[in-house]
């Protein structure tokens, strides 16, 4: 830690060579985040100066992931952001942007952004409009990767923050190893990362990701034969703050990433879903939630599990499988799924595949498992039969539980 603090008072010296901010060489102050140790100063610095050798363009692990970033996407066209433009051609100054100063990586723009884009980009747009005012920024010193995890999260919390984005973070500082695996199955393009904040039609978030490959394990845990003695419900990774139970997973999971039947189940599950998609082409009167059907929380999970259960059966997970060719107009029959419903609904529930509850959830667990036994897709007879069997179920279980009191 000395050797950090030796070493982060020579770069702001440096800084204060280079950035000349408002405050004099002798008054800027080396100060200490006591919580992790991380060396910063604040000070004001020019806008024209902040565009010339500043970047937003700052990975979270520039040694081994140095494509991917922590910051979230600009909403160019946010009121918000708007708002913060015409402040800034008016003469507005800003604060509390929040930088890493380092050469270790992109020399030409020593200041790194990781909180506060918005206000820089607006600062960007003002300068362009010669208007240059100084601006408050906190500025750190010889981060290591914990320090520099940690000054992204904090940089980036806030009430209206994402959970997605949180996530993304949290994987990108463990590594590569989700993006790469999702890449590589096509839940994600080539070099795509997550979703900051997932949007219909989008990249798929971390919590998505998570949640296919849980579930693919804990239906594996599935005894098919006593499936109608079992509670079957699918689970939902949690969103926005640490998952340890992900973490369990991966540590007692060896050779998760490259389990070949895992792998053979996400690239059907992407077919899926670029088969769901192809359907609606060209149909300008469809509905915006049946081209995206297969990426319901309810329904990639359930997709999952079943896959997870079936992965010792060959015949009846190619059945499994083959829901993405069984109609050639909409795989998942997302018309029949919206019709979908049990006498005890109520009023207000849309059908089939709109919600993400566990009873939804575990609903779709019945409709998929019963589709494996002829394969002959999703059909509104499937769907009644499902709906009632999770009610029988349910009912059973509970009859079971009361029997063991």
């Amino acid at each position: 830690m000395q050797k950090a603090k030796s070493e982060a008072k020579q770069n702001i010296v440096l800084f204060a060579e280079e950035f000349v901010p408002l405050e004099s060489k002798e008054s800027l102050l080396l100060l200490v985040d006591k919580r992790t140790g991380a060396n910063f100063c604040e000070c004001h610095i020019k806008g024209s100066t902040l565009m010339a050798l500043g970047t937003i363009d700052a990975p979270l692990d520039p040694e081994d992931q140095p494509d991917y970033r922590a910051n979230r996407e600009i909403r160019l066209n946010h009121p918000a952001f708007l708002k913060m433009k015409e402040d800034a051609r008016q003469g507005r100054t800003f604060s509390n942007i929040v930088s890493e100063y380092t050469k270790e990586f992109d020399a030409a723009h020593p200041l790194k952004i990781v909180g506060g884009q918005h206000r820089f980009q607006a600062i960007q747009d003002a300068v362009e409009n010669d208007i240059d005012e100084y601006h408050g920024v906190k500025v750190y010193f010889n981060l290591d990767m914990n320090q520099r995890i940690d000054v992204q999260l904090i940089s980036n919390t806030n009430i209206a923050i994402s959970g997605d984005l949180f996530d993304r973070m949290q994987e990108t500082f463990q590594g590569p190893q989700l993006r790469n695996w999702c890449q590589t199955v096509g839940l994600l393009g080539s070099g795509q990362d997550f979703a900051d904040q997932y949007a219909r039609g989008g990249a798929i978030s971390v919590r998505m990701a998570r949640s296919f490959i849980t579930n693919y394990y804990n239906g594996r845990k599935v005894d098919a034969k006593k499936f109608a003695m079992t509670d079957t419900t699918p689970t939902l990774c949690v969103s926005g703050e640490h998952d340890p139970d992900w973490d369990a997973l991966k540590s007692t999971t060896p050779g998760l990433w490259t389990d070949k039947k895992l792998i053979d189940a996400a690239t059907e599950f992407s077919l899926l879903v670029a088969a769901q998609r192809k359907a609606f082409e060209g149909k300008p009167r469809t509905k915006p939630d049946y081209p995206e059907k297969a990426f319901s929380a309810a329904i990639y999970s359930a997709w999952s599990y079943i896959a997870g259960i079936l992965h010792d059966n060959e015949t009846r997970l190619k059945r499994h499988f083959s829901i993405r060719s069984a109609s050639g107009t909409d795989p998942l029959n997302a018309a029949a799924l919206a019709k979908g419903r049990h006498k005890t609904d109520s009023d207000t529930y849309r059908g089939l595949g709109y919600r993400t509850d566990a009873k939804e959830r575990a609903r779709f667990a019945e409709l998929f498992f019963l589709q494996a036994e002829d394969g002959e897709g999703i059909t509104p007879k499937a769907i009644e039969v499902a709906i009632k069997q999770y009610h029988a179920k349910q009912a059973n279980l509970e009859v079971i539980k009361a029997k063991e009191k």
